[in-house]
């Protein structure tokens, strides 16, 4: 398509230029992009980066690539509703023009939206309206159309849990290319839209391993210490069902991990009969004897040594594979899990003590998420009736990752 290749350098100062330029800006108008689709496509025809304030107050920045430029806006002129150019070199003949028929595009798209509501382009109230299962479905699809979603594409729908979620969303954004995707802020995690058709184990392995890169697990559990970031992924289904995804994102999340064996992201469609888990309250969890013998062999540096090694050993399956992954000796392997063995009363020989042995570590592992998890909602909770129900965003849709 035209307006996915045309770019500036490529581009004479001539009539037939200019005509091309308005071309491509009419083609986004008359498509069902949103305010931030059309500025992240400005900043590809432009190559630098574009911004643009709209008459919510919203402001929103895109680089070439589509990411988001760092520091504070340059050339940022006054206005209710203007836009620029973030250029560090030299200025091109016909920037005055993409410039006019940006903001001209943008001004069309308001326009085209009803004002019977508060809701407006870049709004993170879209992504709540989307997934709360009381809305009308005529909110739920006029919020459909404002986020610039496909009503005839899948949706799924992520939660994330993570203390710096910025980082996280343009890793996401990175993963799934050319994809929309939307975010807000929800009750302590933030929700993430996007319609990519990847499968569910290609994307979690994809976001587990980009993950365990980008913050490497610690030994063991550190106190104080954030466990995030993870992510549940919900099943890819029809728009109008997006809070069913998102029910089972939060579900999936509570699986997640970042325990050196643990999963960063879970996918819900994976679990299979292991969902049943979620509905354990996380405090049942922790009392469960088996989890109970673990929790007091960790409790020493030894003990916890060997618990590690019994974690290692349940992924791996063999005592020469797990010494080589630990970068021990085999032997050094079996003292270890013998320890385990006498503590427990496991025989790791055995398939079914083994299968004990990888499911209470599993339901170890889902507690102490499920307690960070709950103490980042009830902070969530505690923030919002501090604000007398002020958005925590202030209104301006910049800080909730509203990002395509």
């Amino acid at each position: 398509m035209e307006h996915e290749q045309l770019r500036m350098t490529g581009l004479g100062p001539g009539p037939d230029a200019m005509m091309r330029i308005v071309a491509y800006f009419d083609g986004l108008g008359e498509s069902a992009a949103d305010a931030d689709t059309v500025v992240r496509r400005a900043a590809a025809l432009a190559q630098c980066g574009v911004g643009a304030r709209l008459a919510s107050g919203a402001v929103v920045r895109r680089g070439p690539q589509g990411d988001r430029p760092g520091g504070q806006p340059g050339g940022m002129p006054a206005g209710d509703r203007e836009v620029w150019l973030e250029r560090t070199g030299p200025a091109h003949p016909l920037d005055p023009v993409l410039l006019d028929r940006l903001s001209h595009t943008l001004r069309m798209l308001e326009v085209r939206t009803p004002s019977r509501s508060d809701l407006h382009l870049g709004d993170p109230a879209l992504v709540e309206v989307l997934l709360s299962d009381t809305e009308q479905r005529t909110d739920r699809g006029r919020a459909v159309e404002l986020s610039g979603l496909d009503p005839g594409r899948d949706v799924r729908v992520l939660a994330l849990y993570a203390d710096r979620v910025g980082p996280v969303l343009e890793l996401i954004e990175r993963l799934c290319p050319g994809r929309l995707v939307r975010s807000a802020p929800i009750d302590g995690l933030t929700a993430v839209l996007t319609q990519t058709p990847v499968e569910d184990r290609t994307l979690c392995d994809a976001l587990h391993s980009a993950l365990a890169d980008a913050v490497p697990a610690p030994p063991r559990p550190a106190q104080g210490r954030a466990r995030g970031p993870w992510i549940g992924v919900g099943e890819r289904m029809s728009v109008y069902a997006a809070p069913t995804s998102w029910a089972q994102a939060r579900r999936a999340l509570r699986f997640a991990s970042s325990t050196v064996y643990g999963r960063r992201a879970v996918a819900f469609g994976r679990l299979g009969p292991l969902d049943l888990l979620a509905d354990v309250p996380p405090g049942r969890l922790l009392g469960a004897r088996g989890i109970a013998h673990i929790n007091a062999l960790a409790a020493t540096a030894t003990g916890a040594q060997d618990v590690d090694t019994l974690e290692a050993f349940c992924v791996y399956g063999s005592l020469r594979r797990t010494a080589a992954e630990l970068h021990v000796h085999h032997s050094t392997v079996a003292s270890r899990l013998a320890r385990v063995e006498a503590e427990t009363d496991w025989d790791l020989g055995n398939s079914i003590d083994r299968f004990v042995a990888t499911l209470v570590l599993m339901m170890r592992r889902m507690a102490l998420s499920s307690a960070e998890l709950a103490a980042a909602e009830g902070a969530a909770a505690e923030g919002a009736a501090v604000d007398g129900g002020t958005r925590a965003d202030g209104g301006t849709g910049e800080a909730a990752g509203d990002t395509a």
